[in-house]
């Protein structure tokens, strides 16, 4: 493939391409629209290789403004609509869009008033011009923030090589064809629910089921509609699924009747590996990446499909584990720890305006040092362990910087101190756990709700505990291993 999206330019008429509720386009309406999208931006005076934002308002205009921008070589800045007012400020200020694309610009005007929006629509027009074909290129097409585990969130750069490269060795590793219909109720401004999801399977040539608001019922329904469905989706997701399954049976058997069940954006326990397979005869494929590297390995789809692993590297990465010294370590005994490197077509070109935090993690020779602990399995299969840095929480499918939400418990009046951990919890793989020392009695709903303001919602903190003081270590650093030790012992209670 020469274009990252070959059926927009010779579609077929009839063919479902999108569909998002009750609304579908077939792939003659989705070249369509596309056309009519550029057209727009060109209007406003917005050429190929300029910053545009996206809202990712769940609306079937959204999905066509994305794949059009990648298409005509824009370089799309998706923004989550529930991003808190420092996160967007920042995040607008950093990659400043030329202007950004809403389907409900009303809701967003307010947030954003200094920015230029353009109403994303639907024309039923098929006048416009076609989007020309434009070839695969090292030049970026999105730029996808990071969770922001130390400082503010950081722009990575994804070109369209990164895209297409990363999409053609998962299509070799899952047997991924024209005919399989993605089902996924993942956001869009993140590399599974965007680059895997979207692009995914518009590069394919299939088509995709965009559920945007996640219920069993609803992905159960969307799969059952489809002949041959994959379904994308997080361990939190897959936990929900397993516990409508067991009390319906209609569910069980629609995720029966799917191609794939793929999990990521977190590891998926061994116990819903076990209740899935037990429920619906799958065992799910794993995979595991990064913002900055899309995807590295993946089970396969003939393959061993091990719990706890996330398969091996792609079939064109090149992975290596690495001690403190970034030298290499050999050993494949599915013991030895170490940080996973990785090198490849699918490695990002960098962080938008921070070289020195590119050069913190992309060395000369292209191997990306990803700050994630491993093991290596004979056969080459990857477990993942944790992180290097431990205050990163991976919450619902969500990726959030402990640093990050300390910050804004901090910025209450009533707060001296905060330290955020992590926690096990059984539906969202991690749950947010704040320990705060306050000047005067405070009312731990609201602290939640600050928090909710400043930042994402899912980012609040479930549990707030009161303490007269944070334990610290000799040179004022929070120890965050006792306050887990605390942690257990009043989960024990």
């Amino acid at each position: 493939m020469d274009t990252l999206f070959p059926s927009l330019h010779a579609p077929s008429s009839d063919r479902l391409a999108l569909c998002v509720g009750d609304r579908t386009l077939t792939w003659a309406e989705l070249a369509s629209a596309c056309a009519h999208h550029v057209e727009s931006l060109e209007l406003r005076g917005v050429m190929p290789g300029e910053r545009v934002g996206v809202w990712t308002q769940p609306a079937l205009e959204t999905l066509v403004a994305l794949i059009a921008q990648a298409a005509a070589g824009y370089v799309t800045v998706p923004i989550d609509p529930k991003l808190g007012e420092r996160e967007l400020g920042h995040v607008l200020a950093d990659a400043a869009p030329k202007l950004a694309v809403a389907a409900d610009p009303a809701s967003v005007r307010a947030r954003a008033p200094g920015l230029e929006l353009l109403t994303a629509t639907i024309s039923d027009d098929r006048g416009a011009t076609p989007i020309a074909p434009r070839p695969i290129l090292d030049v970026p097409v999105l730029v996808l923030y990071t969770s922001g585990t130390t400082g503010a969130p950081k722009g990575a750069l994804i070109t369209a090589r990164n895209v297409a490269s990363d999409l053609d060795m998962l299509a070799r590793a899952w047997s991924w064809s024209a005919d399989d219909v993605i089902v996924h109720a993942l956001p869009l401004f993140h590399v599974h629910g965007l680059v895997l999801g979207l692009f995914g399977a518009i590069r394919r040539g299939g088509a995709l089921r965009w559920v945007p608001r996640f219920a069993p019922e609803e992905i159960a329904s969307a799969l059952r509609e489809h002949e041959t469905s994959v379904l994308f989706g997080v361990p939190t997701m897959y936990h929900r699924l397993c516990e409508a399954a067991e009390g319906e049976l209609a569910i069980a058997e629609a995720l029966r009747g799917a191609r794939l069940l793929v999990s990521g954006s977190a590891p998926l326990p061994v116990r819903e590996h076990q209740r899935l397979e037990r429920l619906t005869g799958h065992r799910v494929i794993e995979r595991y990446g990064l913002t900055e590297t899309l995807i590295n390995c993946s089970a396969r789809h003939d393959g061993d499909r091990r719990p706890g692993s996330v398969g091996q590297p792609l079939d064109e990465v090149e992975l290596r584990l690495v001690d403190d010294e970034r030298r290499t370590i050999d050993a494949s005994d599915d013991a030895t720890i170490g940080e996973v490197a990785v090198r490849g077509p699918n490695v990002f070109a960098g962080y938008l305006n921070r070289e020195d935090a590119t050069r913190a993690v992309l060395d000369a020779e292209g191997w990306f040092y990803t700050g994630d602990l491993a093991t290596r399995a004979h056969d080459g299969q990857i477990r993942i362990v944790g992180r290097r840095a431990t205050d990163l929480i991976k919450c619902g499918g969500f990726k959030v910087g402990a640093g990050e939400v300390e910050a804004a418990l901090l910025e209450h009046a009533e707060v001296a101190e905060a330290a955020v951990i992590g926690a096990s919890d059984p539906d969202l793989g991690e749950r947010i756990v704040a320990f705060v020392v306050t000047r005067s009695s405070v009312d731990v709903k609201a602290l939640e709700d600050h928090v909710a303001r400043l930042l994402s919602p899912h980012k609040r903190p479930r549990e707030v505990h009161a303490l007269d003081a944070l334990p610290r270590n000799a040179m004022g650093k929070v120890q965050k291993t006792v306050l887990r030790a605390m942690h257990d012992e009043l989960r024990a209670r």
